[in-house]
């Protein structure tokens, strides 16, 4: 297959295959814990101004009653995506003022005290609602609730049909149009997964957390270095991506296979199916004789399984996820591994957004050949060293493309901006100006000096304001002030209040439209693997 420079060359031949690459779709989710008062987690309910969690299609919530959920439209630009996503934090902002709260502006949580509940998120009395607030039960007692109460912001990213119509007739392809565009997915994920260190070096913002996360147990206690409240390593980027966060220790066995749509169906089906020890012994139902999980298998749903990325396609009411993949394919991918950054307002901006278009493109146009599992457990190993050490001066990593030998990071990163480079040259010749060339310089520059990261810049401010509480305290006022000095369109926020009353209507129709009881309900949606 040819290099990516050498199919960037082939295209410039074709003016309408170009147009195509150009065109890119994104949408943004980002979520942020409510915090009171007292910088302590809220306990208030899901504000009504906000609409319903169940079926508000922007502002919903994640694992807890106080996390918030915004979720943009699909753009092909990114100023109106960022746009979109600073209009919802507009409203929300609206909709919290009168109970005194704020949005967390860290990934992770504030302090956690023992004897404070975190309430889990509660949709109403459907199925779909007992559902979803039975498998965050179910996340509660396997994984713990303080985990669950980190946030992130997941990046949903795909391409025109008419670059994969292009595409495909460039490669001489002739399976059907859906099966080769998702065999192109998978050939992302895998590339994604190959790169996803540097991207995590260059953009992860969780070096620290408060001492109250911690579990009392965790072997992370003779690692960490102490801040007054605060733990912290001193040359982690990502910790919200390692195993005091969402990479699970039940999980680790479990071998997703990303080479083809089937092989990933069947694992996942397979972890829904079995049951697991561990969680068998936990039962169904909690002592009150109330469901506490949805099933007693590695996974409850797919949604369990974490990665820094996966593939997707929007679902029918009541379809699983990897049914949805079967019946259509691929449709766009979820990137996971975006941290909150403290220092920007929304968490994250057009620099993080162009450099995740730019790699994103590049895993599409690259070659990509298939993992074995030694290649699956190399590309692990990689991002849990630059999630721990990624700043470390003398860090080394294994090279999947050199039989895995071990080389500098800093060398395989620099190589990876200059492949990089000729796309972004490309790019940049369809634009008025240059984003893409002056993105990848200011990346080479936190590559040649890593306290420009967000993360090392993180250890900074705790040292300034003497631990990570009381930093992140600090950008919750800035960035309310941020969201507050400017008011909503009279047209954008009649648009959210319609919406958020529109969703609580749907609701209350989705809650007299049951015909079944829950039992029966779960029954017939596990039916479905």
């Amino acid at each position: 297959m040819a290099t990516l420079l050498e199919t960037l060359k082939d295209i410039e031949q074709n003016p309408a295959f170009i147009s195509s690459l150009a065109t890119q779709f994104r949408g943004i989710e980002r979520e942020s814990l409510r915090t009171a008062e007292d910088h302590l987690i809220a306990q208030t309910p899901h504000p009504k101004s906000l609409g319903s969690a169940l079926s508000h299609s922007q502002i919903t919530t994640d694992f807890s009653e106080a996390q918030l959920e915004f979720i943009t439209q699909v753009h092909p630009r990114i100023d109106t995506c960022l746009y979109d996503l600073y209009k919802i934090h507009q409203f929300a902002y609206m909709g919290i003022h009168n109970q005194n709260e704020v949005l967390w502006a860290g990934s992770m949580p504030p302090e956690l005290p023992d004897n404070r509940p975190i309430p889990i998120a509660q949709f109403g009395t459907s199925n779909v609602a007992k559902m979803k607030s039975t498998y965050r039960e179910g996340l509660k007692i396997r994984y713990n609730d303080k985990m669950q109460t980190i946030s992130g912001i997941h990046y949903n990213f795909s391409l025109s049909d008419k670059f994969f119509v292009h595409y495909q007739k460039y490669l001489g392809n002739t399976d059907s149009a859906m099966e080769f565009k998702t065999e192109q997915y998978f050939g992302l994920i895998r590339n994604f997964q190959r790169v996803a260190p540097l991207f995590v070096y260059l953009f992860g913002a969780t070096p620290a957390f408060d001492e109250s996360f911690l579990p009392k147990d965790h072997y992370l206690h003779s690692d960490v270095l102490k801040l007054n409240h605060t733990c912290y390593l001193p040359y982690a980027t990502s910790l919200r991506m390692s195993d005091i966060g969402y990479t699970s220790e039940a999980q680790k066995g479990l071998y997703v296979c990303y080479n083809h749509l089937d092989n990933y169906i069947d694992s996942l089906r397979l972890a829904i199916k079995e049951p697991y020890s561990r969680y068998e012994a936990l039962g169904l139902l909690n002592s009150q004789g109330n469901p506490h999980q949805l099933n007693t298998s590695l996974l409850q749903i797919e949604n369990e399984f974490y990665s820094p990325i996966r593939p997707k396609r929007v679902t029918a009411s009541g379809e699983a996820p990897v049914n949805a993949l079967a019946r259509a394919g691929v449709e766009y991918v979820e990137v996971r591994c975006v941290d909150i950054d403290p220092f920007k307002p929304m968490g994250l901006d057009e620099e993080t957004l162009i450099f995740l278009d730019l790699l994103l493109l590049a895993c599409v146009l690259m070659d990509s050949p298939d993992f074995s599992l030694e290649t699956c457990q190399m590309t692990q190993d990689n991002l849990q060293r630059i999630i721990h050490y990624g700043r470390q001066p003398d860090l080394t990593m294994r090279d999947a493309r050199d039989n895995g030998l071990e080389k500098p990071f800093k060398s395989l990163a620099m190589e990876l901006i200059d492949m990089l480079e000729p796309l972004a040259q490309f790019l940049d010749k369809l634009q008025a100006k240059s984003p893409y060339q002056d993105n990848l310089k200011q990346q080479r520059q936190k590559i040649d000096n890593p306290e420009l990261t967000p993360s090392a810049k993180t250890i900074d401010a705790l040292r300034e304001y003497g631990d990570y509480t009381t930093f992140i305290h600090k950008k919750n006022a800035q960035w309310h002030a941020y969201f507050s000095q400017s008011t909503l369109s009279e047209i954008s926020r009649k648009a959210f209040e319609d919406a958020a009353v529109n969703s609580l209507v749907q609701q209350s129709i989705i809650e007299k439209n049951d015909t079944v009881d829950f039992t029966h309900y779960l029954e017939n949606y596990y039916s479905q693997y």
